[in-house]
């Protein structure tokens, strides 16, 4: 489906305001104002990103009531257990728990569920086998604030339970000893979009206080925070939570802390993709290097191996640890890609991607693992709705699906709602959920679901679209403007990277795909006298379509730094073409 494109209308008198009382250059202040950023007061807490503008952590819901219970449990050397998410944002935050309880002095061990055995959250049988094992605290990392009937076997066996969350609250809270979440009911904490990690970090700082009976804590905590904020600027990062306020913060900082002074299982994996020669880390380091691979241990049920590698010392075991981690991402990767030309033949050959509203995909044997990463991608690629689900090879077991929206405003829980008596189960919000399905009820599964997505396009009037920033001409990129447009980041959710659109741009040289699967396109792009090039990732469909389109084009891009060898200069990131349009005759 084509993607229409919404040039945010420029504000001059906004933009000039802006960049003479906020002092910052046009390129920002047109961005900022695209933002709905209009004063200097709020450019100036948007661009402000000190360590010291993170709140206090006893003010998060929760922190006062979690800490004394904690730091009671650690002095008395009680055993403690951090119970910790499958992906990368409760694997990090879980890390972050096992660091600081270790360094305090605990009895500490942590435990991670299977994805594919055991499932998200809390698992009776793992709570039943921890009290069995001696274990006398659970602390749940990313996960905990819906399971109502976990906090009661606790309770039955003796075992005191503290919650730390963000996810979506339900009608009832679990009764358990603490719960530590930003948006705790009857509590008004001012950022309410703090990830799994940060939440954590929050409550390890709180916690270090508390040790050291002062604000200020000892120089072995200090720098363990310090090396936390990196685990926690990865968990925010992976965990697409905005990032905006306190989120920003901790990227920002974490970022900075990653590159000089990693965790030593951080610092080996670095190593192995070249990150420690980098002169500088930013979110796509983590989002397509970092987190990918500690994501891919979760996918593939190792979990475990990736919180030991973000809490283990430094030595041949760290060593070890990345590289089989990087291993299995390899691994995931083949697996995604394998299940993702499966699924795009299958959309291809079966479906009518052009006026199906939704696409609802399905395969035998489909690694459970990877169903989402590949439903967001081709969701991405369609512009609609993609449910990928895995069948069982034997048929024995209900199948299990993974839905995404890409970048439509289409509300998927809902639309599963509208659909759930074809469905054994179902959970996840707006952009993304997952489900269980009884295969017999698949077909008639697909149309129900096909339906609801299309009366929303209907009645919601519904478009996807691409949102751009502003109209620039190739000739302004250079490397002091995109500094500048630097400014802005920490860049993703919540704040993208912006987006640029320019008109009557003609290939200087012929499209050629690259990498080593031919997935992504590079061409020269040339408007007047500029000739700059220009990558498309994963439009692999686009090369052909390119080189053969006669006249000018417009595309929508987003301008950036390549750094190559000490060498740096302007790219640009290709998000959408499309042909000039001609003007209409009289």
């Amino acid at each position: 489906m084509q993607r229409k494109w919404r040039i945010i209308p420029h504000d001059s008198s906004r933009v000039e305001m802006l960049m003479r009382e906020a002092r910052v250059p046009a390129v920002v202040a047109q961005v900022l104002v695209s933002r709905g950023v209009y004063t200097a007061a709020d450019a100036s807490q948007f661009l402000d990103t000190k360590l010291k503008a993170l709140r206090e952590p006893l003010l998060l819901p929760g922190v006062p009531e979690a800490t004394k219970i904690l730091v009671a449990a650690i002095r008395a050397k009680t055993p403690i257990v951090i119970y910790g998410d499958y992906d990368c944002d409760g694997m990090t935050g879980a890390a972050i728990l096992v660091n600081g309880f270790r360094l305090l002095g605990g009895d500490v061990s942590y435990h991670v569920p299977n994805r594919l055995e055991d499932g998200y959250g809390l698992n009776e049988n793992a709570i039943r086998k921890l009290a069995k094992h001696g274990k006398k605290v659970i602390v749940s990392v990313d996960c905990g604030i819906t399971s109502v009937s976990h906090a009661k076997l606790c309770k039955e066996l003796g075992i005191t339970l503290v919650i730390t969350d963000h996810h979506t609250i339900g009608d009832e809270l679990p009764d358990a000893d603490a719960i530590v979440h930003p948006r705790l009911p009857g509590t008004a904490y001012p950022f309410g979009e703090l990830c799994g990690a940060g939440v954590a970090f929050k409550l390890a700082w709180a916690m270090c206080q508390d040790m050291c009976g002062s604000k200020k804590v000892t120089e072995p905590l200090r720098r363990y925070l310090m090396q936390s904020l990196a685990l926690a600027g990865i968990g925010t990062i992976a965990d697409v939570v905005p990032l905006l306020d306190e989120n920003r913060i901790l990227v920002e900082h974490g970022l900075k802390m990653l590159q000089a002074e990693p965790l030593p299982g951080l610092a080996e994996l670095m190593k192995i993709l070249k990150l420690d020669e980098a002169t500088s880390l930013d979110t796509d380091s983590i989002a397509f290097a970092i987190a990918p691979r500690l994501n891919a241990a979760g996918r593939l049920g190792q979990a475990q191996l990736a919180v030991e590698l973000l809490t283990t010392p430094a030595g041949d075991r760290a060593k070890a640890l990345a590289e089989y981690i990087h291993e299995l991402n390899n691994s995931r990767d083949t697996l995604q890609r394998s299940v993702y030309l499966a699924a795009q033949k299958q959309a291809k050959n079966d479906f009518n991607i052009e006026e199906d509203a939704a696409l609802v995909l399905a395969g035998v044997g489909w690694h459970q693992g990877v169903i989402g990463v590949v439903a967001g991608r081709l969701a991405e690629k369609y512009a609609k709705p993609v449910l990928v689900i895995s069948q069982d090879a034997a048929g024995k077991v209900d199948a299990v699906g993974s839905g995404r929206v890409g970048g439509t405003n289409i509300n998927l829980y809902e639309a599963l709602a509208e659909c759930s008596e074809r469905l054994v189960r179902f959970g996840g919000h707006k952009a993304a959920a997952g489900l269980t399905i009884d295969e017999r009820q698949l077909d008639a599964f697909r149309g129900d679901f096909c339906e609801a997505v299309a009366r929303q396009w209907a009645e919601n009037d519904v478009v996807p679209e691409i949102v751009i920033d502003a109209e620039a001409p190739l000739g302004q990129l250079n490397l002091e403007s995109i500094k500048q447009i630097e400014m802005l980041a920490p860049f993703g959710a919540g704040n993208p990277r912006p987006i640029l659109c320019c008109r009557d741009v003609r290939l200087d040289t012929p499209a050629t795909l690259m990498g080593k699967t031919k997935a992504h396109l590079t061409v020269n792009l040339r408007q007047g006298n500029k000739v700059i090039r220009a990558v498309a990732f994963g439009c692999s469909e686009w090369c052909d379509e390119l080189n053969t389109t006669d006249g000018p084009i417009e595309i929508a891009y987003r301008p950036v730094i390549n750094e190559f060898r000490g060498f740096r200069k302007v790219e640009i990131h290709l998000v959408d073409w499309q042909p000039t349009k001609k003007p209409a005759t009289v």
